[in-house]
């Protein structure tokens, strides 16, 4: 599978296949995906993968905090305080197509809870990655940061598998940093599922729209 091929089939799949996925496989995705560019070569990023026990270790803790009613501390800020067009628009047809293809009502609550708990399980990919950066950098390697992890997803297309990438994660960081031992000097990027996707899935013949390149692009000569 070529690069162009890889971009235009990568999807983020939210059901996976109980089928095993290798250590040598994921080196092997992150060995390609390390060529990403970085401001003066600083190469920002750290990467935690987490499967089998520890995995589910970290799924519990992270379920617990959300079922107790903890106040979210991310580490940064992912989202705009407030929304305005087209980004509102945007938002909540992603949002209403997401919940139809799940077949859960909007004010179905209880489901929509259960559906959100899904992703600190990966969603059951047998993998998880989570990507941290360190704290005294600026936002120069967090755009850094977000070349290496479109090149995590890209690279781990070619090689058979798929992805998701899950801000999710960064709702509770200091939970993740304390189950996994990370530094407290390491901020908390987002997490991502890796695995082989199951398309009998309703959920993952969902997918989202893209602007026509004439809406974002203004030519200049």
């Amino acid at each position: 599978m070529d690069a162009l091929e890889a971009i235009r089939q990568r999807f983020s799949a939210r059901a996976y296949l109980p089928r095993p996925v290798g250590r040598t496989l994921v080196e092997s995705v992150l060995d390609t995906a390390r060529w990403a560019p970085s401001g003066i070569n600083i190469q920002p990023w750290k990467v935690e993968v987490v499967t089998g026990e520890t995995q589910q270790r970290l799924a519990e803790a992270l379920i617990a905090v959300k079922k107790s009613g903890v106040k979210e501390e991310p580490d940064y800020q992912y989202y705009p305080a407030k929304w305005e067009e087209p980004y509102l628009s945007r938002r909540k047809e992603t949002g209403l197509a997401l919940y139809k293809a799940l077949g859960i009502g909007k004010d179905d609550h209880e489901k929509r809870m259960e559906a959100w708990l899904g992703n600190f399980s990966f969603f059951g990919a047998p993998v998880g990655l989570l990507f941290f950066i360190d704290k005294r950098l600026e936002r120069g390697s967090w755009m850094d940061m977000g070349m290496f992890i479109q090149n995590v997803m890209i690279s781990a297309k070619a090689h058979g598998l798929d992805t998701c990438p899950q801000a999710s994660f960064a709702e509770f960081p200091a939970t993740i940093r304390k189950t996994l031992d990370v530094p407290a000097t390491f901020a908390l990027a987002c997490g991502m599922a890796m695995g082989y996707a199951d398309m009998t899935a309703e959920v993952n013949s969902y997918r989202t729209k893209r602007e026509p390149v004439e809406t974002f692009m203004t030519w200049r000569e």
